[in-house]
């Protein structure tokens, strides 16, 4: 009758194993039922990696007063069959201390490999063949449970890339530049992939390869490392496929001393069509869960997706190059058809004034007060054509007011930034808020203060100071602040950008950005502040312009 009990507990805990999906959970309840099964206080399982090393520890403590049992005593656990030491003078291939624990361990197999080892300790009265017997016909139980572990997680993570996958193509064809999509591409992979670090090779100087895109863990650190012509990742390019490193640390042949201190790696080519424009690499930190087959197919699958998105966007830049070329051959044609033909007639009607004046002859003022007067017309014409043609090379949305247009780009920066900017706009110290009915008198009033030039270099700066939040910032909030006060030469615009990331980097050189602010700035009398940003982090711009007045400018 105790027989078929204990048959029946058995039997239940195996089909108990086999119905979990969550792999901790799975491997805790086989530890735990192991020890209930026979009785034992202590148990453990080491889960192993490819060079034997536990990369995950379950444990089951009912007394832990119970003395260590030597780690040399597990690692004799045999392939397919169990270790018994009741009496620590039974095994001759060690000395092991007198106080050493009954143990009994036994190889847990998934597909006739050596998943882990489990071992139970401190049994009273040692360990029998029914233990064994017990620890037998748990293993396969258990050896189910992870596969279907695995299988969920598989499914779960396939679930996680092809979203991810489809998020950066639409983000990426919606128009962000090459760098700005690179650097997202890098950001989602590493956490789809549960990565520390993720880094994109692409050329570099003359025909080297160089990290030109990094993220996560020591990112800083491997920001421009040149990979060797023969290393893995011009194999990775040259060849096209992808490769996974069990242990960076471990292996063989090491060029990039950099990569040493990272565990597990991914490398995946930036592929479109047969040609290779980059390799990413996903690295994990030593002692991390290694790469498997599927997360490569998976990340070859988006680096590819990724590259071709890239190609895409780069022939729609070359689009929009050749008709930026086509606008200027345009205006130059208005320019010669029209206003300088006419600024040329003027001339001749000057210079026929001037004939007449040199020759000495007697010319009426009437005469004279005519030619000028057309020359002045033809002149004030001139103007007017120029003016027409500037206004027809504005942006599309130039003729929105500046309220809205600067709420455009703040809810445009929302898919880049994954959190969406505050903004606060105010006339006179008062907020605007475009949602409520009363607030159109404002914003009219608004937009009739600011002439179209200042409203493009507003829009500009907002547009360049979310840009660089969102490109190397690293930050989770991001305010924008625009204040308008006072009337024509007496008042001022302040635009405020303000983050709560990692800063600006002082070794960064390239500051394009910033100067064009400056600039923009410069030519309006105006001044461009950095302090910090968001509760003493990050960064705040501050870009300040007087407001002068329309009739003034009119004139000039």
């Amino acid at each position: 009758m105790t027989s078929d009990r204990s048959s029946l507990a058995l039997l239940r805990a195996a089909l108990d194993l086999t119905g979990t999906l969550d792999l901790r959970a799975a491997l805790q309840n086989f530890v735990d039922r192991a020890c209930a099964l026979t009785g034992s206080p202590h148990g453990a399982l080491s889960v192993l990696d490819t060079w034997g090393a536990t990369t995950m520890l379950i444990e089951h403590h009912d007394s832990p007063e119970l003395p260590t049992v030597p780690g040399v005593l597990i690692s004799l656990i045999p392939t397919g069959e169990a270790l018994v030491v009741n009496d620590p003078q039974e095994i001759d291939e060690v000395a092991l201390p007198p106080a050493t624990p009954p143990f009994l361990g036994v190889s847990v197999l998934i597909e006739e490999q050596v998943y882990g080892r489990i071992y139970l300790t401190g049994k009273p009265g040692g360990y029998d063949p029914s233990d064994v017997a017990v620890l037998n016909a748990l293993a396969p139980a258990a050896g189910i449970a992870v596969e279907n572990a695995h299988l969920y997680a598989d499914a779960r993570r396939t679930e996680r890339w092809i979203s991810a996958s489809q998020n950066l193509t639409t983000t990426m064809l919606e128009g962000a530049e090459e760098e700005e999509a690179l650097e997202l591409i890098a950001r989602t992979v590493r956490e789809v992939s549960r990565a520390d670090t993720a880094i994109i090779v692409l050329p570099s100087i003359g025909d080297t390869w160089a990290a030109e895109i990094t993220d996560g863990f020591q990112a800083d650190s491997l920001l421009g490392v040149v990979f060797p012509h023969e290393g893995r990742a011009m194999s990775v390019l040259n060849e096209g496929t992808g490769m996974i490193v069990d242990s960076m640390a471990r292996a063989q042949t090491m060029r990039l001393p950099a990569l040493a201190s990272f565990g597990p790696a991914l490398y995946a080519p930036l592929r479109s069509g047969k040609a290779s424009a980059g390799v990413l690499i996903l690295l994990r930190k030593i002692g991390s869960p290694e790469f498997d087959s599927s997360e490569l197919s998976l990340a070859e699958s988006l680096a590819s997706q990724a590259a071709l998105a890239l190609e895409i966007a780069s022939a729609r830049h070359a689009q929009d190059v050749a008709a930026l070329f086509d606008e200027r051959d345009r205006i130059g044609r208005d320019l010669h058809d029209f206003a300088i033909q006419q600024l040329f007639a003027t001339g001749m009607q000057l210079d026929s004034a001037k004939q007449l004046i040199d020759s000495g002859e007697a010319v009426s003022s009437a005469k004279l007060s005519q030619i000028l007067d057309d020359s002045l017309a033809s002149i004030d014409e001139s103007v007017r054509q120029i003016r027409a043609i500037i206004h027809k090379i504005r942006e599309p949305d130039q003729n929105v007011g500046t309220v809205e247009r600067v709420r455009r780009e703040t809810s445009l920066t929302r898919s880049v930034l994954g959190y969406a900017p505050s903004l606060l706009i105010t006339l006179d110290g008062v907020e605007i808020n475009a949602e409520e009915d009363l607030e159109p008198r404002r914003i009219m009033e608004f937009d009739g203060r600011i002439d179209p030039d200042r409203s493009d270099d507003i829009v500009a700066v907002v547009r360049e100071g979310l840009s660089n939040i969102a490109r190397h910032a690293h930050a989770t909030a991001a305010s924008v602040r625009v204040e308008l006060s006072g009337r024509e030469h007496l008042g001022m615009v302040r635009v405020s950008i303000a983050d709560d990331g990692r800063g600006i980097d002082p070794d960064r050189t390239r500051s394009s950005g910033l100067s064009n602010l400056r600039e923009r700035a410069r030519r309006h009398g105006g001044t461009f502040t950095l302090t910090p940003g968001i509760g003493g982090l990050g960064t705040q711009l501050t870009w300040e312009i007087p407001l002068a007045s329309h009739a003034r400018e009119s004139t000039h």
